[in-house]
């Protein structure tokens, strides 16, 4: 009785295998840092957001909160816990920042849109939409120092400033890279050293007419944006063809978030306010007009 013989293996040869690692480093868990600095109080409907986030196929994120106690100095907070969010991303070697602060409600596809933006790599700084917690709501969006918020954009459109907020801000790791390297170190309570990529701008003018001290303050938000023109930092990094432009950072009025109150959980602006937002500027403005008559 004859026995099957196993087959040459030279009849059937082992393919050749290529391994291709992505990411960062080869690590496809290095591409988005998600950091909220926080007081430690949150909403329930910021974690039902945060959390229940539409998630992109195949796609990979890491998580830091940086607690920061109430004990810390008023002027300082913020902008110290941003920089302990930036010292973690650089260390670990992640591609992308988002800051999203504790306050910021987002929409359930903000990963989703964010997800085009960092595929692409053309725009190194993105922000969301929101606007400030008041009744009388205006856009924390803004061209120009003295100027005021700027709002003629409709609901949908992507806008080019030069000021964003940092609530919810996706920043690349090359801009944030460069400016580490070039900042100086400071330590923060407990004793901590870290470096001041942000800085809430603070200081002291002396008045010779009235002879009085008067405190000038400032919000680390747009004291980061002013940095970055002002250091050339877009072109040092590697966009060039952004730093051209007059106003280089884009809010994508898409990624339309609130604005909550963490008290009472009002969330700001209102429906009236989205609705004079949602008409075209031009159709605003003959309304204005014919409000004012």
């Amino acid at each position: 009785m004859n026995k099957l013989k196993p087959k040459s293996t030279e009849e059937h040869p082992t393919p050749d295998t290529t391994i291709i690692k992505s990411g960062v480093g080869g690590n496809p868990r290095l591409r988005l840092l998600v950091a909220t600095p926080t007081l430690g109080t949150i909403r329930i409907e910021w974690a039902i957001m945060r959390y229940g986030q539409v998630i992109p196929c195949n796609w990979s994120s890491h998580d830091i909160n940086i607690g920061v106690g109430f004990t810390v100095p008023m002027h300082y907070l913020v902008a110290d816990a941003q920089n302990l969010c930036v010292e973690h991303m650089l260390q670990n070697n992640f591609e992308w920042l988002l800051l999203w602060e504790d306050d910021v409600v987002a929409p359930p596809d903000l990963f989703t849109r964010m997800d085009e933006y960092m595929v692409k790599a053309t725009i190194p700084v993105v922000s969301g939409l929101y606007f400030l917690k008041a009744p009388r709501s205006e856009p924390l969006a803004y061209r120009g120092c003295g100027t005021r918020y700027f709002h003629d954009f409709k609901l949908g459109d992507k806008v080019w400033v030069d000021g964003v907020p940092t609530g919810m801000l996706l920043i690349h790791r090359s801009l944030l890279e460069l400016m580490w390297n070039e900042s100086e170190a400071y330590k923060t309570l407990g004793g901590r050293i870290t470096r001041k990529v942000f800085e809430t701008p603070s200081s002291m003018i002396h008045d010779p007419i009235e002879g009085q001290w008067n405190r000038r303050v400032g919000t680390s938000d747009l004291a980061w944006c002013r940095r970055v023109i002002k250091e050339k930092v877009l072109e040092r990094a590697g966009w060039s063809s952004i730093a051209k432009r007059q106003y280089p950072f884009l809010i994508d009025t898409n990624m339309l978030c609130r604005h909550i109150d963490l008290n009472t959980g009002v969330q700001f602006p209102t429906e009236d306010v989205l609705k004079f937002y949602r008409m075209d500027p031009a159709q605003r403005r003959r309304k204005q007009r014919i409000d004012a008559s």
